[in-house]
């Protein structure tokens, strides 16, 4: 996915069509750099499960997108990026309102790069905290 090192310039619109399916669950990037990540996905009731609680999978959407593009922005040269992990702990669910999510790399090592994302409600509180391993691949026509 990389073509050049370090922060990408990228506009945002332009970043997040690297990733077609985060465009077509919904999400939204507000920002995007090397050192964090943030975006939100809406409610609404074709994303939720029993109960008009937000699906598990639209917030892993969210995470993994976010993940995803933080890793991105901290591959080296003409390197590529894809999930090798993610663990995921879900606190509670959402009813209404965006999910804001904010990914940060813990490590940005030559073969591996974990990124944690927090999910936040419209008030502040917690909603899942997701930890990735990403493969840096190198190499690759």
């Amino acid at each position: 996915m990389s073509d050049t090192e370090g922060d990408r310039g990228a506009d945002l619109t332009e970043l997040l069509h690297l990733t077609p399916f985060a465009e077509t669950v919904g999400i939204a990037l507000d920002s995007a750099e090397a050192a964090e990540v943030r975006g939100r996905l809406a409610w609404s009731p074709e994303r939720c499960t029993a109960g008009g609680v937000l699906h598990g999978g639209a917030l892993m959407a969210l995470a993994d997108s976010l993940g995803a593009l933080c890793a991105y922005l901290n591959l080296p040269c003409g390197a590529q990026t894809t999930t090798v992990t993610s663990n995921s702990v879900f606190m509670r669910g959402v009813r209404s309102g965006d999910v804001t999510g904010v990914a940060h790399p813990l490590h940005t090592g030559r073969t591996i790069i974990v990124i944690h994302t927090d999910l936040l409600a419209d008030n502040g509180t917690l909603v899942a905290q997701v930890t990735q391993n990403q493969a840096v691949l190198t190499g690759r026509a």
